[in-house]
């Protein structure tokens, strides 16, 4: 099989994203997603969701940067370079990704598996003093070796296997985090739990209720530790491993990368990143490990607070709250235990409780099943990847 040397502009179009002027507010809020860095995660392959949408005005005015489904997007500047994702739809990409809509020769899932295994290369290529850049002519003209298609298609059908179980298992965390936001929801925000009087509108906690204050059902763990107190394959979560609206800290790197003090957590903690609140990073730990201290390690004061505390910390209600009495640091906005830990907490009676944890906790065991399923999916991915990608084995 002969590999030939191509450069990624003969392997389809590249599109360097725009962001719509945001003082015109008509791009916003429409149909099509507007794609930035911090929507693409290392976790997933396709790009489902994202944190701001744009209008078909949008669509309209900047038509030459609108890249068609199955795209290839690939985040050039700054330190999240190497943040590679496929579409799922027609989208518009900010300035910071480049995007490759592959001609009919080439396979474009091939095309995501050969640009993720040559991430290191291509961030050796970045300009700028201070902020690397991959810029489009650069990034064009990056040469690599490429198979005919029918191999293409071959490889790609390989890795996509491990990748599609990843995606499923993905989409079966959303859909259990949505089913404990919603019971969470309508028992401790609107009081429509089990037994609750049908016939009048709530105003007031019902009878055997209480208001507790969240200092009471958990606590800040401050258990700091130097990096040289870290062992090296200790887990470590920064805030670059906490995905945006999502109970399940399913990434983690190595306590080798720490270069700082740290924060101790443990299996069942919640981290709630203080940095810009309103970015919702908040989840629960699935193992022991050291935490950026820019997030706050919470523990529940007693083991059935637990499914409450996390539920109560995660909520829109409670995020939006800590992001409104933020204190302003000198570059941004820090989240403070102290006014955090007074906001009240609306506590069930016991019997309550325990029928409320025993429908949110099954729904936390299956996250951390699923997660540390994708974790298995991805290492046996990423231990293929190279050697397909060099030719070192046939698919």
């Amino acid at each position: 099989m002969k590999w030939r040397r191509r450069k990624i502009a003969n392997l389809g179009r590249v599109v360097t994203g725009k962001t719509p002027a945001t003082s015109n507010r008509e791009f916003f809020d429409g149909e099509y997603m507007f794609v930035t860095p911090s929507d693409i995660n290392y976790a997933h392959y396709f790009c489902r969701a994202t944190e701001s949408t744009v209008t078909d005005l949008a669509r309209q005015r900047y038509k030459n940067q609108f890249i068609p489904a199955g795209s290839v997007m690939f985040t050039c500047i700054g330190n999240t370079i190497g943040k590679c994702a496929i579409a799922c739809s027609e989208c518009l990409t900010n300035q910071q990704i480049n995007s490759v809509i592959t001609n009919k020769e080439t396979d474009a899932k091939f095309i995501y598996y050969l640009l993720c295994n040559n991430v290191s290369l291509i961030k050796s290529l970045g300009g700028g003093a201070a902020t690397p850049i991959i810029n489009k002519s650069t990034f064009q003209n990056i040469e690599f070796s490429i198979p005919d298609a029918d191999e293409q298609r071959r490889i790609a059908e390989v890795l996509e296997a491990h990748d599609d179980l990843i995606d499923i298992n993905s989409r079966r965390i959303g859909f259990l985090e949505a089913a404990a936001r919603q019971l969470y929801t309508e028992w401790f925000a609107r009081l429509h739990y089990p037994g609750h009087p049908r016939t009048r509108r709530i105003t007031s906690l019902p009878k055997g209720w209480a208001r507790r204050p969240l200092g009471e059902v958990c606590a800040e763990v401050r258990d700091t530790a130097a990096p040289d107190e870290c062992e090296p394959d200790s887990p470590y979560i920064g805030l670059e491993h906490i995905p945006r609206r999502s109970i399940a800290l399913c990434e983690w790197g190595r306590a080798e990368e720490v270069t700082s003090t740290k924060h101790r957590f443990r299996t069942g903690d919640i981290l709630f990143g203080k940095i810009r609140p309103y970015f919702h990073k908040v989840g629960v730990a699935f193992v022991d490990g050291v935490a950026s201290s820019d997030a706050i390690v919470l523990r529940p004061t007693a083991a059935e607070w637990h499914s409450l505390a996390l539920l109560t910390v995660s909520s829109d209600a409670f995020v939006a709250d800590a992001s409104k009495t933020a204190r302003e640091g000198s570059k941004m906005p820090r989240a403070d235990w102290k006014l955090m830990r007074t906001r009240p907490v609306p506590v069930p009676p016991e019997t309550l409780l325990r029928t409320f944890n025993a429908q949110i906790e099954p729904i936390v065991s299956q996250l951390k099943t699923l997660t540390f399923q994708n974790r298995r999916l991805r290492t046996a991915r990423d231990l293929l990847l190279p050697r397909l990608m060099n030719g070192d084995i046939n698919a």
